[in-house]
C-alpha cells in the first residue's frame, strides 16, 4: 500500500482526510507541524506517493516545507489553506506545488485531486531519452527540460505544460483543454490559473535563446507551441 503524508495542525482535518485516504487505498501518515512533516518525509520518502500540505502551521509554514522537499524530490504536493488570495496560490505554485485547494473543502474533492495527481506520476507518453524539438529537450520521466543543453528550472506543472505543447506542435489548446489534460480533474475555479502558469513558463524560457519556436497566444482561442517554418 502506498502512503500519503497529510500535514495540518488541525487534528479534525487530518482525521477526516486520513479516513478518506484509506478508502482510496492509501496509508495515511499524519504530521501536525512543518518540522514533523519534514521528519516524516525523510524517514518514509520512498513510499510516500503524495503530500497534502497545509500552509499556516506551527514551527515551519507549508511554503518552506514545499520548497525544502523540492530540493530533493518531485513527489506530488497539494497545498491546502484557508487563505485564497491569488498571491498565496502563485507563491505555492512557484515553490513547486502541483495543486492548490482552499478551505473549506470537500474531502471527496481533495481525494479526486489526489487521484488526478497520481495518474500523472508516470505519463503514458514518456519516452526514453526525452523529446527534442529545435534546441529544446524535454525528459518527462525526470521532469527536466533544457535549451541548448542548459537545464531550465521549471516546476512540474510547467514541465507538463511544455511537454503537452511541444508534443502537439502548432495545435491550439484552449484553457479548458489544458485544465483537462494537465490538471486532470473537473476544475471548478478560475481558468486564469492556466494564464498565470503560462506567463511564468514563458518568462523562464525567454531567459534562453530559442529563435525557432515559441509558445504563442491565439487571441480569443488559447495557446499553441509554434515551430517557425511549420506554422499552420
Amino acid at each position: 500500500m502506498g502512503k500519503i503524508l497529510i500535514v495540518d495542525d488541525n487534528e479534525q482535518i487530518t482525521s477526516i482526510l486520513a479516513t478518506y485516504a484509506q478508502k482510496e487505498g492509501l496509508e495515511p501518515i499524519i504530521a501536525l507541524d512543518g518540522e514533523d512533516a519534514l521528519d516524516q518525509f525523510y524517514h518514509q520518502q520512498p513510499v510516500i506517493q503524495v503530500i497534502l500540505l497545509d500552509v499556516m502551521m506551527p514551527k515551519m509554514d507549508g511554503f518552506t516545507v514545499c520548497k525544502t522537499i523540492r530540493k530533493t524530490s518531485m513527489v506530488p504536493i497539494i497545498m491546502i489553506t484557508a487563505r485564497g488570495e491569488d498571491f498565496d496560490k502563485i507563491m505555492g505554485l512557484d515553490m513547486g506545488a502541483d495543486d492548490y485547494i482552499v478551505k473549506p473543502f470537500s474531502a471527496r474533492e481533495v481525494m479526486a485531486r489526489v487521484r488526478a495527481v497520481l495518474r500523472r506520476i508516470h505519463p503514458p507518453e514518456a519516452e526514453a531519452g526525452g523529446y527534442k524539438v529545435g534546441n529544446l529537450t524535454i525528459n518527462i520521466e525526470d521532469y527536466k527540460a533544457a535549451i541548448d543543453q542548459q537545464e531550465i528550472p521549471l516546476t512540474k506543472k510547467e514541465i507538463e505544460l511544455l511537454w503537452t505543447f511541444a508534443k502537439n506542435k502548432n495545435k491550439v489548446f484552449s484553457r479548458e483543454n489544458l485544465l483537462d489534460s494537465i490538471w486532470g480533474y473537473e476544475y471548478d475555479g478560475d481558468s486564469r490559473t492556466v494564464d498565470s502558469h503560462i506567463k511564468r513558463l514563458r518568462a523562464k524560457l525567454d531567459k534562453y535563446n530559442h529563435p525557432d519556436w515559441n509558445i504563442e497566444t491565439k487571441w480569443g482561442v488559447g495557446y499553441r507551441f509554434e515551430e517557425k517554418g511549420h506554422e499552420k
